[in-house]
């Protein structure tokens, strides 16, 4: 290629998803699984509270799966277009119509039913399909879009 030659039209290609993890677990690799989120969604993009709160939510999810879905499940983290996507399943008997309807806060004094509600209220978004063969909860975040700076730019 010569200096006089125009150059090569460039082709834009979208981004795909890029899967970051896809593991089975039990209460065995609960932790671990914690900590390999959390180190995923923070070189996504994610830092401060946000990554606390999407780190929670996905921990409520993981343990929901143990503790109802049969002692284990599985998890899926990619990055999206400008946000992270976490999807737990397990093959629990589902989840109650009214459990999922029912959208209050639970009452401070009690034990159980905080994960769905937790992880609704720390994730942007949240989807859950359930029935007798089990239940998929996706959640999402939304990643801050990289601020570029130029050399140029003063």
């Amino acid at each position: 290629m010569t200096n006089a030659e125009p150059p090569a039209p460039r082709t834009v290609v979208p981004i795909e998803p890029s899967l970051l993890i896809a593991e089975a677990f039990t209460q065995a690799q609960v932790t671990e699984l914690r900590h390999s989120v959390t180190s995923c969604a923070h070189a996504a993009g994610l830092a401060g509270q946000r990554l606390d709160d999407f780190v929670l939510a996905v921990n409520e999810l993981i343990t929901n799966a143990v503790r109802h879905g049969g002692g284990q499940g599985r998890l899926r983290l990619w990055h999206g277009a400008g946000e992270l996507v976490c999807e737990v399943a397990d093959h629990g008997h589902g989840i109650s119509a009214r459990r999922l309807s029912d959208r209050a806060r639970p009452a401070p004094d009690t034990a159980g039913g905080w994960g769905l509600w937790l992880a609704r209220e720390l994730s942007d978004t949240m989807a859950v399909e359930t029935g007798q063969a089990g239940t998929v909860v996706r959640i999402t975040t939304a990643l801050a879009a990289r601020q570029v700076t130029h050399p140029s730019d003063g």
